[in-house]
């Protein structure tokens, strides 16, 4: 090749270059190490409650161990089924993560047009924690025992009231599951969200509720109310001197309100890798642990497989329920 044709090559060579280097800065930016931004975690519930304090808090330690921050975005209505639906619709990148747990993802889609599929819609990310049920009657109240309320049931059906957050509500279902299980009736009485349902409990309106470890913990610590049961596999912790619905002879009973993280569907499963291994690490940390319990949660794995494999079963189990029962939305 003579040197007059080397030379007249160079600057197409040189543009060549210059196009592949401009192709591949675009490429080299998306390929980003993940996390290199913010990450949301979108919880459906409004400020100062327990699952938004839940989710600052699993936030804040896996920012810590990702080396990213992670903000927290209330989105509360329909259910939870608004901030659910909310993520599902996300970007698959992993940088939109929700709080979501048994509303989300078994009893609001059973009981709501829900926009997502709570199956297919979602990438697990792993289970954050439980709640087990606790019975809880007022201090005063004249049942001292789970056996004395349900004598009281057999005697008179309507004489006996349990009160809920509302219609299909885990304090709804937990009841409901054990009336089916006792074969006894009571008379639901729901309510509208907030405190209601606990204020006429402690002023003797409403005999006993089936209520959430979250839920009624603080109450207990306070001595606003007296604990009946917990519906855990063994007794909690933080009242051992409460027996076990199994122990009273209720083995059939497991039901608990539940925490998970989950991200869009399609997430890229090295990023949901990430994700899960920084919430396994963050669940470990003993302040996380401490800070779950005072909540009342039991802490979970973070194992993604492990909440997979709930999923589905979980679904079924409260859709049937809520169908047995006949439960509708308020």
């Amino acid at each position: 090749m003579s040197i007059t044709k080397a030379l007249s090559r160079r600057p197409i060579l040189g543009a060549i270059a210059g196009m592949a280097l401009a192709c591949a800065l675009p490429l080299a930016h998306a390929q980003a190490p993940f996390p290199s931004k913010p990450i949301t975690m979108v919880v459906p519930y409004p400020a100062g409650g327990a699952n938004d304090m839940l989710g600052r808090l699993i936030g804040q330690k896996m920012g810590e161990a990702l080396g990213t921050p992670a903000v927290v975005d209330n989105k509360p209505g329909a259910g939870a089924l608004l901030g659910a639906g909310i993520v599902a619709r996300a970007p698959a990148d992993g940088y939109t993560l929700l709080v979501g747990g048994l509303a989300t993802h078994a009893a609001s889609p059973n009981l709501l047009k829900a926009d997502y599929d709570p199956l297919k819609d979602f990438e697990p990310i792993g289970m954050i924690g439980r709640a087990p049920i606790v019975v809880i009657t007022a201090t005063d109240s004249p049942y001292k025992t789970l056996k004395e309320v349900v004598d009281a049931a057999r005697k008179d059906p309507q004489a006996i009231m349990y009160g809920s957050s509302g219609n299909g509500s885990p304090l709804h279902l937990a009841g409901e599951l054990f009336l089916s299980i006792a074969k006894v009736n009571m008379t639901h009485v729901p309510y509208k969200g907030g405190n209601a349902h606990i204020i006429d409990l402690i002023g003797g309106r409403v005999p006993v509720i089936f209520d959430t470890a979250t839920n009624s913990m603080p109450l207990l610590r306070g001595g606003k109310v007296r604990a009946l049961a917990v519906g855990s596999a063994t007794r909690l912790h933080d009242l051992p001197d409460v027996p076990t619905l199994a122990e009273l002879g209720y083995p059939q009973f497991e039901f608990s309100a539940w925490y998970a993280l989950f991200a869009p569907a399609k997430t890229p499963a090295d990023v949901s890798a990430k994700l899960s291994a920084a919430l396994a690490k963050t669940l470990k940390l003993p302040e996380v642990a401490s800070k779950l319990g005072d909540l009342g949660v039991t802490v979970g794995s973070g194992n993604a497989s492990e909440l997979r494999t709930f999923l589905a079963p979980e679904y079924q189990r409260v859709g049937n329920l809520i169908k047995t029962a006949k439960i509708k939305a308020d």
